[in-house]
């Protein structure tokens, strides 16, 4: 770990702006604290938390795209898990869902409507028959379910049930106390019935209706209400709606001939359909595009898109809603969750509160924020969100903590709700800004992460944007965070398939200013594996012009070793080798490069333990036993840092760290006893390696381990 040096606040550049009014508790001191008020994580370490915290929609390392056969044009399928591609739906599939009549206007209710409805009404019979009893019993019953869950065509289905006639459907908005004064004959539906805590709904509203409805014959009422309903000493009945798949089978049987309904649910496209977390309406409405298509009215890539266009038109909507509809604090949830979709729930609510508060001062500049402290169940608001809560264990410094998780069903929404959001609504772009330059700004290392992570979201939507607003206000940050934000928002987004990222950080590798030349070499780091030749190429021009300065910087001289580090011990790291060795007998800068990166990666350990085994001497052993030239490689870097002055005193150090370690592990001393002979092609260096071999002083000025005169056997004697 190195302490960054104070240095003078360079002067404003363009982009360095956030980009419109912010909230002032977003740009306080904290974020123009100078270098030296924080320590650097290490790039070892940075890639570690890069990797435990990316989320599943993105899998650093994974080589996520948005191309290729995931969600790419005209593909919107998922592989891996992952959702690519431009997720727009340009010449598109439209989703349209149909539920007979509207549920805020009054009226009779076509007896062809509970006809149509009844052909394909699917439930647990037992317990919708036990309903209809209930309601036959006391005249009324109020049906609790979550928006979309079939309570409304449930609610009909138990009127149909019981055979009254007609059935009438009643404003929602009619006060709780008037509703007794709206019934008469027959059966009557109040969908969605409007209350909050100053007009719920009382046992007294439904007890003066239950009297009501007495008078007649045959007069019943249902009422559907959401889990967020203020209900006061009410009886409610929970509904359990079927499954999506049950709905669109009996759909599809209304639809299309009954012997092409099990070859349509065998295709492909509705078995990824059916695996995925869709509302009831959504099944109706695909019943309707699967029977056009067996129809011979619709291509079978619609019918592939319609997934895809279905979690779109839902994402659209929940923010095209009315604040009475969907409450901005909801909203500000929603977006949270797609930041740290299958992260600590807790964490997710807390920070959620923080965007609230920010877009509250958006709506409302010149009222000061307010957060309910309570009042949002985690269930009723997780489903709203169409999310999940489970027990897992999370990633932390001192190793995995069982915790809440919260994450969406379906694992596209987080990349479709932010570019909804970020593209749909700019008007919120102000607000989310200010929350990222928070997050960025955050002592744990997951929220870091994942603010990185929705930036790279951002910039592959809108690079210029992202760029002006978020990244590139990051990277000219005297502090070190912002700046690791930015390197792995870069990165994320090179992943994501964001065009233009390479040239941005070989274009600030060697810029003026010394903070966008860090940024640029720790993403080199992170990013080089797939592009090895050309990250070296870069780092090699960032070190000659270091050299070229009176007084390198030296925190960048550190950043350079190690991103070298990093691609030595990546999967790009055998080619990485071989163009440390091509370019050994360049400069001296690039010289220093090499063999600084080179053995700062030897010291490198697996799972970072303080006597685990060498991962170069690892990669060393493999590839001499599959003849491959990573091992001379490895050799003749060695022989090349032994030889030098300038590295002679930290290679033996890392080689009296292997020794200490054969100490403890055979594979380890067979692994040094390969390779030592191999550090020996003259006779000046047999006479230097066995001079620095002997000399090496044991642990804590102990006499060497038994495994160093054991090792120095194997020295090849004239």
């Amino acid at each position: 770990m190195s302490t960054e040096a104070p240095e003078a606040a360079p002067q404003q550049q363009a982009g360095d702006s956030d980009g419109g009014e912010q909230p002032e508790s977003a740009a306080g001191g904290e974020e123009t604290a100078e270098a030296g008020d924080e320590q650097v994580q290490d790039a070892w370490a940075a890639r570690r938390d890069l990797a435990d915290h990316t989320p599943r929609s993105m899998r650093f390392g994974a080589r996520t795209r948005f191309d290729g056969g995931q969600v790419d044009g005209d593909n919107h399928g998922v592989t891996a898990g992952q959702i690519v591609g431009d997720v727009t739906i340009g010449g598109k599939t439209e989703v349209h869902y149909q539920f007979g009549t509207s549920t805020h206007s009054a009226g009779e209710v076509p007896e062809a409507t509970l006809e149509r409805l009844a052909s394909h009404f699917v439930a647990d019979r037992p317990v919708f028959e036990s309903l209809a009893e209930q309601l036959r019993s006391k005249r009324v019953l109020v049906l609790s379910g979550a928006h979309f869950s079939g309570r409304r065509t449930a609610a009909l289905m138990l009127l149909h049930q019981l055979g009254v006639s007609p059935v009438r459907a009643l404003d929602r908005s009619v006060h709780p106390s008037e509703l007794a004064r709206q019934l008469g004959a027959g059966g009557h539906l109040v969908c969605d019935l409007l209350t909050d805590q100053g007009r719920p709904l009382r046992e007294a509203d439904l007890l003066a209706a239950r009297d009501k409805l007495a008078e007649q014959d045959a007069a019943y009422l249902v009422i559907t209400v959401d889990p967020r309903a203020a209900l006061e000493d009410i009886e409610v009945v929970e509904w359990q709606p079927p499954s999506p798949a049950r709905v669109l089978e009996a759909h599809l049987r209304t639809l299309v001939r009954a012997d092409d309904v099990p070859a349509l649910l065998e295709l492909p496209a509705v078995k990824e359909f059916l695996g995925r977390a869709h509302q009831l309406r959504e099944a109706a409405a695909y019943a309707r595009a699967l029977s056009r298509y067996a129809a011979g009215q619709a291509q079978g890539r619609d019918i592939e898109r319609f997934s895809l266009a279905a979690l779109e038109s839902q994402v659209q909507e929940w923010f095209e809603q009315a604040e009475a509809s969907l409450h901005l604090r909801d909203k500000s949830f929603l977006v949270a969750l797609a930041a740290f979709d299958g992260g600590p729930y807790a964490l997710t609510a807390e920070l959620s509160d923080l965007l609230y508060s920010f877009l509250q001062k958006t709506e409302n500049p010149h009222l000061p924020p307010t957060v309910p402290v309570f009042g949002t169940h985690i269930g009723k608001r997780l489903q709203l969100a169409r999310a999940e809560r489970y027990r897992e264990d999370g990633h932390t410094e001192w190793g995995p903590v069982p915790q809440w998780m919260a994450a969406f069903q379906d694992e596209r929404a987080p990349l479709v709700l932010l570019r909804e959001v970020w593209t749909g609504h700019p008007s919120a772009r102000p607000a989310l800004v200010a929350w990222l330059r928070r997050l960025a700004t955050d002592g744990r290392p997951f929220v870091r992460t994942r603010a990185a992570a929705t930036a790279a979201v951002l910039a592959y939507t809108d690079l210029p944007s992202a760029m002006a607003l978020v990244i590139g206000p990051w990277a000219a940050n005297n502090r070190f965070l912002p700046r690791q934000s930015a390197a792995f928002s870069l990165t994320l987004a090179h992943d994501l398939g964001t065009p233009h990222v390479p040239r941005i950080i070989d274009s600030w590798c060697t810029s003026d200013d010394w903070r966008l030349s860090w940024v640029a070499i720790r993403a080199h780091g992170l990013i080089g594996p797939e592009r090895p030749a050309q990250a070296l190429a870069a780092l090699r021009a960032a070190a000659r012009r270091q050299a070229g300065h009176e007084e390198p910087h030296a925190i960048l001289l550190e950043e350079l070793a190690a991103s070298v580090q990093l691609l030595i011990l990546s999967i790009g790291g055998h080619t990485a080798l071989a163009e440390l060795v091509r370019t050994l007998r360049d400069d001296r800068a690039v010289f220093d490069l090499a063999l600084n990166g080179f053995l700062g990666a030897c010291l490198h350990t697996g799972n970072d333990e303080p006597y685990g085994r060498p991962l170069v001497l690892d990669l060393f052993a493999r590839a001499r036993q599959e003849q491959d030239p990573a091992a001379a490689h490895i050799a003749e870097l060695w022989r090349a840092a032994l030889g030098d002055l300038g590295h002679t005193e930290p290679a033996l150090d890392v080689l009296r760290n292997w020794v200490l370690t054969a100490d403890r592990d055979q594979a380890t001393e067979w692994a040094l006893a390969a390779l030592l002979p191999a550090l020996v092609t003259t006779a000046p260096e047999l006479a230097r390696l066995d001079h620095l071999w002997r000399r090496m002083p044991g642990e804590e000025g102990a006499p060497p381990p038994p495994a160093a005169s054991r090792l120095l056997t194997v020295l090849p004697r004239a």
